[in-house]
């Protein structure tokens, strides 16, 4: 059987690795945090090994949120990709020992070219170390391995590190919900945060008649726009109503419905939503209310297109 103690215990070292950099976050964190804010050009992330693979995820985290940012083999750059790196960039440089030779070999240049540099490593007294503008204490008292050999409390910490370096400046830079979902819009959390703006029918696909439209042309324009209804405006072109497949049916039994105009068979006082509500938030009202189309209006209750729930499901947000 598994040894569950040991892994227990590995679990326990990388969480108590993490836990320990929280009291060393100080004014080299805030300088981090500005150097990157301030960046007009690329962070670049480098770093060999395991370290390496970290600093992709740090690189990847960066990029997702707002800060363009790639990473760059150390090997790689003192073979001729170093003039991937300009003044204009910020690097940030990883290693435990802050001695990793392929790193060390390009300090000289990147002083010559004059990018600032971050270095995450777990000595401080380093050549890496000294060498950096800022140098973030990543140290860890041992690594999760038995043998203590085997990097992973240090790469746990050091991830850990790029982690929080990377929300810190989301929030200096006023990133927000929106700007995620235009960054991700595969992805499901993209999804979920567009606004019904991005998925709305506007322009010539918007179903909208007058208050004295007849009800033969009425019945024309739902039947053009296939969403099952239509808007109707008042003559300021602000919405007065709504008529829907279930307005039409319920009116049929009644008078020649042909007979009756937009304001005769619309429903009044709607429900509506603005163009920046979610379209998760859209999603639950349609659903909530049992219905199948939501006018768009702006603060003036002008009609700005039509939300319908099968735009929504197309999504996949569910």
């Amino acid at each position: 059987m598994p040894d569950l103690s040991l892994a227990r215990k590995v679990l326990q070292t990388e969480a108590a690795a993490i836990l320990a950099l929280v009291d060393r976050l100080d004014e080299r964190f805030d300088r981090a945090v500005l150097l990157v804010k301030g960046c007009r050009g690329r962070v670049i992330v480098t770093g060999m090994g395991k370290s390496g693979i970290i600093c992709r995820k740090i690189a990847a985290t960066l990029a997702s949120t707002g800060t363009p940012a790639f990473f760059l083999h150390p090997a790689e750059a003192v073979h001729g990709d170093l003039g991937v790196i300009q003044t204009d960039d910020v690097v940030i440089a990883m290693s435990y020992s802050g001695e990793t030779e392929e790193l060390t070999r390009v300090l000289e240049t990147l002083k010559r070219i004059g990018a600032p540099l971050i270095a995450l490593t777990g000595d401080l007294n380093s050549t890496l170390a000294h060498a950096a503008d800022v140098a973030l204490d990543c140290r860890v008292s041992e690594e999760a391995c038995p043998m203590n050999l085997v990097p992973t409390a240090s790469t746990t910490a050091a991830l850990a590190m790029g982690d929080a370096l990377a929300m810190a400046v989301l929030v200096e830079k006023g990133f927000k919900p929106e700007d995620f979902a235009t960054l991700h819009p595969g992805g499901k959390l993209g999804k979920k945060l567009m606004r019904v703006a991005q998925l709305m029918h506007s322009g010539d696909a918007l179903p909208v008649v007058q208050l004295h439209t007849a009800m033969k042309d009425v019945i024309y324009e739902m039947s053009r726009k296939g969403l099952g209804m239509t808007s109707v405006l008042e003559k300021d072109g602000t919405l007065a109503g709504i008529i829907t497949d279930g307005d039409l049916r319920r009116k049929m039994s009644s008078a020649n419905v042909l007979e009756l105009t937009a304001r005769d068979v619309m429903s009044v006082n709607p429900v509506t939503l603005l163009h920046d509500t979610l379209a998760v938030e859209a999603l639950a009202v349609l659903e909530s209310r049992k219905i199948t189309s939501i006018v768009v209006v702006d603060g003036s209750r002008r009609v700005e297109g039509v939300v319908h729930l099968h735009d929504l499901w197309r999504t996949e947000m569910v």
